[in-house]
């Protein structure tokens, strides 16, 4: 059994890793786990249109463990290249990936045309590709020509896993991206179960996140201040969880009147078609959520509440006297529509950008946050007078805490841990954390790192 890391290893994005090993016919099985996009800076997203340093052909299988753009995002490049093995995943992954692969396509074929590069993939090739994509359940066994592949809930967004793969009599695990627990609507991580390896994220590595109660208490502080203020509250928010567990929170604060009443926006068609799916796969909700939509409380939406689909829906919120709440693509203020909002609300000291996620390092929601005087937006230079405020506890990733928490069931089967998915801060920090608490040899490998296990 060999692993190499072409992606997730010194960074937190574009996660791709190759598992080769011996299968029923004694011929190697070649295993993708991930094809992410890499983002984050202009260098990072140069390297998503170079070769992949594989023959995309040689793949036999790609598993997936979670529909964000950072683990899915090539994978029709991949398919473009040759790939034309089978995909799995989860059914809500299945379905959220699509939805974020047909929205990256436009805003990437943009970046091509500035590069004068062809464009990475086409809408046509990733209706190709889901015909290869089929559903897999949690804990049923994939046998992947004498390779078996086991989904478990990961807890991280709706349909996210972690897999563990058995083969020549050994065992690893991929965590793609943990829970931050206990999460608003999904349900919480699943242990892991004993095993030989284990690639763990290490995004927040180094980090505690706030607690649940002091999260939501900030969440409100930050309205209730704004509305004083009688400014505007931008939210800039990943489409998918981030946008749904804030939907769920402040369909609470307003329906118990813990806020003002104020208009709150929802200014993002991908984020509106994601809601969607999560109506659709309710089911996968944890049992106390399950039973508020049972008793008739739509989790999603509240008195007040917009969805502004069109660009002309778009519009009439700056018709919109404030206080308001903007809540908008994307989460880095990469590009999506609340780069619009920042460009005419960032100058107003009475309004406040409140950062609810992670921010790569060279993105613009990074420099908002590091306390920027001004930034440029669509090429325009743009101050910063607006109040920032920043709530890890929002967060879908675990914290430290956490992540050396998951991982201490299998402490005594451990061999090595490769510790993965984040900058090299974060990394070192939790693999010496993991070294002191739990004596695991751990390490953080770098990019085209191979390791026979």
């Amino acid at each position: 059994m060999k692993i190499t890391f072409f992606g997730g290893a010194g960074t937190v994005t574009g996660v791709n890793y190759r598992l080769e090993a011996e299968g029923e016919t004694g011929e190697a099985v070649k295993i993708l786990v991930d094809c992410g996009l890499q983002q984050g800076g202009h260098f990072a997203e140069k390297q998503n249109f170079e070769p992949f340093p594989y023959d995309a052909k040689t793949i036999d299988f790609v598993l997936i463990t979670h529909a964000h753009i950072d683990h899915i995002g090539l994978l029709p490049k991949l398919f473009r290249a040759g790939f034309r093995g089978k995909i799995f995943s989860t059914a809500p992954t299945r379905d959220f990936a699509e939805l974020l692969l047909v929205d990256s396509e436009h805003i990437l074929n943009k970046e091509a045309q500035r590069e004068g590069k062809p464009p990475l993939y086409t809408v046509e090739d990733i209706t190709a590709m889901m015909k290869v994509w089929e559903d897999v359940k949690y804990h049923q066994v994939l046998d992947l020509t004498g390779v078996k592949a086991e989904f478990y809930n990961a807890g991280h967004i709706l349909g996210s896993a972690f897999i563990k793969i058995t083969a020549e009599g050994k065992t690893i695990v991929f965590s793609g991206d943990l829970g931050n627990y206990p999460a608003p609507i999904i349900k919480e991580t699943e242990k892991i179960p004993p095993v030989d390896y284990c690639l763990i994220e290490s995004t927040y590595g180094d980090r505690v996140h706030e607690r649940v109660r002091e999260r939501r208490e900030e969440l409100e502080d930050a309205i209730e201040e704004t509305v004083k203020k009688g400014g505007t509250l931008l939210i800039p928010a990943f489409a998918m969880e981030r946008t749904q567990q804030l939907l769920f929170e402040l369909n609470d604060l307003i329906e118990n009147g813990k806020i003002p009443k104020v208009p709150v926006y929802i200014d993002s068609p991908l984020a509106i078609h994601l809601t969607e799916v999560y109506r659709k796969y309710r089911g996968e909700f944890k049992e106390e959520v399950r039973e508020m939509i049972e008793g008739g409380d739509d989790i999603l939406d509240f008195p007040g509440l917009h969805f502004t689909l069109t660009t002309e829906e778009s519009k009439t919120i700056n018709d919109v006297k404030p206080p308001k709440v903007i809540i908008a693509g994307s989460g880095m203020s990469h590009g999506g529509r609340i780069l619009h909002h920042e460009r005419r609300y960032l100058p107003d000291p009475n309004s406040m950008v409140l950062l609810v996620g992670y921010q790569g390092k060279g993105s613009l929601g990074r420099q908002i946050m590091e306390g920027a005087q001004e930034v440029t937006i669509m090429g325009e230079r743009v101050p910063v007078r607006a109040r920032v405020r920043v709530i890890s506890g929002y967060s879908a990733h675990a914290d430290q805490p956490k992540l050396v928490a998951w991982l201490k069931p299998a402490r005594m089967s451990l061999k090595k841990v490769f510790v993965v998915q984040g900058e090299e801060g974060a990394s070192e920090a939790l693999t010496q954390k993991i070294k002191d608490d739990l004596a695991i040899h751990t390490e953080v490998p770098r990019y085209k790192d191979s390791e026979e296990l």
